[in-house]
């Protein structure tokens, strides 16, 4: 995997988000303050063309740290800063070389969870973000640790995200606003672990065509 491979991840995103927009924007409704959505596809189009502008010779690592720079200039809320630090700090996991395996894409991931956990201060059961990329990181560990391909790695890494996106329903939320709603943010999925599926999705759905 390469730089190519971050640009085709990051495209991936953008499609999926936007098509989903107002679905997310639904679910924030609930729960938000409705803007999920509109923040999340402003924030991944602006990332589109910042990797389209990008000099020939940057490595996947600096994409990244690119890509997470864009999302906390652009995206309103806390998903911007959120995914912005995560997507920087897996940038700098890949450090400057200009390929990546497996396992660096796990490390990079894995750093990524580190960096949300860290500014949030989330933790699962929260009901945030990291109900969803938390069990995805460590499905990845774990496939690629027992030698499973990348691409049934991603598509499981992909499905725990969901399943952890699912479990976000009956949680009563701690973290965000919607946690000033109590016991009224119960039965609502959060936008920010959908947000987060749809992430991993793409990514499954880059290294299956690269493959």
């Amino acid at each position: 995997m390469n730089t190519e491979t971050v640009t085709r991840w990051m495209h991936a995103c953008a499609e999926s988000i936007s098509e989903q927009r107002d679905y997310l924007t639904q679910l924030d409704a609930a729960i938000g303050d409705a803007d999920h959505g509109a923040n999340m596809t402003r924030g991944f189009t602006a990332v589109e063309a910042k990797l389209d502008g990008l000099e020939d010779g940057t490595t996947p690592g600096r994409a990244l740290i690119q890509a997470g720079s864009t999302l906390v200039s652009t995206v309103g809320g806390a998903s911007g800063p959120l995914w912005g630090s995560g997507m920087r700090r897996a940038g700098r996991a890949l450090g400057d070389a200009e390929t990546f395996e497996a396992p660096d894409l796990v490390s990079a991931l894995d750093a990524a969870l580190n960096g949300i956990v860290e500014l949030g201060a989330a933790e699962p059961g929260d009901k945030t973000i990291v109900d969803a990329l938390a069990p995805a990181v460590a499905t990845l560990r774990e496939r690629v640790d027992a030698g499973t391909p990348l691409p049934e790695a991603v598509a499981d890494a992909r499905a725990a995200a969901e399943e952890g996106m699912r479990a976000t329903i009956p949680m009563q939320a701690r973290k965000g606003r919607a946690s000033y709603l109590g016991e009224r943010s119960v039965g609502h999925q959060d936008p920010g672990a959908t947000s987060t599926a749809l992430i991993l999705a793409a990514l499954e759905r880059t290294v299956a065509e690269e493959s």
